[in-house]
C-alpha cells in the first residue's frame, strides 16, 4: 500500500509564493514519475507539471517560468514551488505518483488534494 500526503497549501496574495509538498509512504521500491494536477469546482482536473526519473519535465504553458517541480529521492517527497502566483492559480492541487512497490508492482497513486487560494 502506497500513500501520498500533500501539504503546503493556503491563502497567498497575488505575486506571492507557496511550496507544496507530496510525501510518499508505504512499500516503495522506486518512484518512476511524479506530477501535479489542479482542479477547480465543476472543471476537469488539468496537468500542471509532470516529471519522470531522469529529469524530463513537462509544464503547462500557464505556469512555465513560475512553477518548479523537484523531488528529494531520499525522502520520497516531491515539491511544487509556485512563484508569482495569480488569482487564476486558485484551485485544489493534487499530487500523482507512479510507484514501483517492493513487490515490484506498479501503482498509480493520488494524494488527497490541497487548496491553494490566491487573493488580495
Amino acid at each position: 500500500q502506497v500513500q501520498l500526503v500533500e501539504s503546503g497549501g493556503g491563502l497567498v496574495q497575488p505575486g506571492g509564493s507557496l511550496r507544496l509538498s507530496c510525501a510518499a509512504s508505504g512499500s516503495i521500491f522506486s518512484i518512476y514519475a511524479m506530477a501535479w494536477y489542479r482542479q477547480a469546482p465543476g472543471k476537469q482536473r488539468e496537468l500542471v507539471v509532470s516529471a519522470v526519473s531522469g529529469g524530463r519535465t513537462n509544464y503547462a504553458d500557464s505556469v512555465k517560468g513560475r512553477f518548479t517541480i523537484s523531488r528529494d529521492n531520499a525522502k520520497n517527497t516531491g515539491y511544487l514551488q509556485m512563484d508569482s502566483l495569480k488569482p487564476e492559480d486558485t484551485d485544489v492541487y493534487y499530487c500523482h505518483a507512479t510507484v514501483q512497490t517492493i513487490a515490484r508492482v506498479k501503482n498509480n497513486v493520488w494524494g488527497q488534494g490541497t487548496q491553494v487560494t490566491v487573493s488580495s
